[in-house]
């Protein structure tokens, strides 16, 4: 019988193996418009497959991140990163002999090692935020004391559609050490075979970038997570600063893959950003209730039943304004300063927008309200953070030729900020934010219309406490 040990050895060198595989066929041969999802569905299925054996790391940025985390021992934190090599090896000489082809790592075209930097380090740091918040952490982990979860595959493997459609114009997309040692290493063997000096280089440089976003990741894990590192915090609510926090990332990586989509031409824009929106609702949900969105705070205020009080939906709505702007000028900053302007589509008015910003952001947040406000055992308990970054592909897909989609006050706000630094106008902004608002607000007035239970019991709580 084969031990539990070398049973996860084995795990994690076929996920691994599958992973840089599906990357090398799809790079060569696969769909330009499908070959980031295909990426993230072979991981998310090899997740699934293969977490209760080893854990599913296939990455060693993910090891060394839980390893810093104290999830798991350093001992195996070195095994899994050699097993995880090879198989990402193995997987790159076999697209090479299978297609007599191979492609190089380094940045694209018009970008140099320091976009790549940012690029590498900020979705890794994403990937690996996700793989502790969603599968190692004490309340929100698989398994954990927090419950039995089950999305944990999925808002791991779509880290992968957010950014790998936003950022892989710029790095190639490969946060994964095993994956970029493996590209680097099966094109300078190919090229040595063929007679061209292709050189083994940017595969160690990716490694030192994506390390460094494995790092970054614990150090925000250690902040919206204290319960992780401090067993008498268990079971306690969150700080207001935690949640504040919390926002802050979930917001600031949602602009982020928006400006780094719409300016890279993507070719699944709204799918992205709607993946990243996902991934960090599961991430973050049990720790701020992850807004992300001014207009969505306001939706939950004015639904009533004591969610959040107007001093904390004050304070979210501005670390969600000041998250957003801060994402916005850094994809302006990887993209040499280029942004793009919030207006009227081509052939189109500002009643259009007026009617699309409403009705979708209406969706959005009636959708949050719906299946993310209920209590325990009446909303989705697996399926939320999907319903809700669904919105986002719906709306985006739907006007995103009529208004551009925003459907909420922090991206509104942070396009026009990054716009300031080509010469664009501020005001629209404010125009985009009051229209989002008013979808917020009719989708409370809808709830409280199609959920009257929930009041029935608010009112009854109210006299019986009245009379008591």
């Amino acid at each position: 019988m084969v031990s539990s040990s070398v049973a996860a050895y084995i795990a994690e060198f076929v996920g691994t193996y599958l992973l840089v595989l599906t990357v090398g066929f799809n790079v060569l041969t696969g769909s330009p418009v499908w070959g980031v999802t295909s990426i993230a569905c072979v991981l998310m299925v090899s997740i699934y497959a293969m977490g209760a054996v080893s854990g599913a790391n296939f990455n060693p940025a993910v090891s060394l991140a839980l390893g810093l985390a104290k999830k798991m021992e350093w001992k195996e934190v070195a095994i899994y990163t050699g097993v995880q090599l090879l198989g990402g090896i193995a997987a790159s000489l076999t697209y090479v002999a299978t297609v007599n082809d191979a492609f190089n790592l380094n940045p694209s075209p018009g970008f140099g090692w320091w976009e790549a930097a940012l690029a590498e380090i900020l979705y890794t740091c994403m990937l690996c935020f996700v793989v502790l918040n969603c599968a190692a952490s004490t309340r929100n982990g698989c398994g954990s004391k927090g419950g039995n979860q089950q999305f944990y595959g999925l808002a791991i493997g779509f880290v992968i559609v957010a950014g790998g459609y936003g950022a892989g114009h710029i790095s190639g997309g490969a946060f994964n050490p095993a994956v970029a040692m493996g590209i680097d290493l099966s094109s300078a063997f190919l090229g040595l075979f063929a007679g061209h000096s292709n050189l083994f280089f940017w595969g160690p440089v990716y490694w030192l970038y994506e390390a460094i976003g494995a790092c970054l990741a614990v150090g925000l894990f250690h902040v919206v997570r204290p319960d992780d590192f401090d067993e008498s915090l268990e079971g306690q609510d969150y700080k207001l600063s935690t949640k504040l926090v919390s926002e802050f990332i979930g917001t600031f990586y949602l602009v982020l893959t928006v400006g780094l989509n719409v300016i890279g031409k993507s070719a699944a824009p709204a799918f992205s950003i709607a993946a990243a929106l996902m991934c960090m609702i599961y991430s973050l949900g049990d720790v701020s209730g992850a807004h992300f969105n001014p207009a969505v705070t306001l939706a939950i205020l004015l639904s009533g039943r004591e969610k959040i009080k107007p001093q904390e939906a004050g304070a979210y709505m501005g670390v969600q304004v000041a998250g957003g702007v801060v994402g916005a000028f850094t994809y302006a900053l990887m993209e040499h300063g280029r942004s793009f302007p919030l207006g009227p589509g081509e052939g189109f008015n500002w009643i259009a927008v007026s009617v699309a910003e409403i009705v979708y952001t209406f969706v959005l947040c009636f959708v949050v309200l719906n299946v993310a406000t209920l209590p325990e055992g009446k909303g989705l308990d697996q399926y939320f953070g999907l319903a809700i970054g669904s919105c986002v592909t719906v709306g985006g897909y739907a006007i995103g030729g009529v208004s551009g989609g925003s459907l909420n006050p922090a991206v509104s706000i942070g396009i026009s900020s990054s716009m300031i630094l080509n010469g664009g106008l501020f005001f629209k902004c404010l125009i985009y934010t009051a229209l989002e608002l008013v979808g917020g607000a009719l989708a409370a007035g809808c709830f409280m219309a199609v959920r009257p239970s929930e009041y029935q019991k608010s009112l009854t709580h109210a006299i019986h406490k009245a009379t008591v």
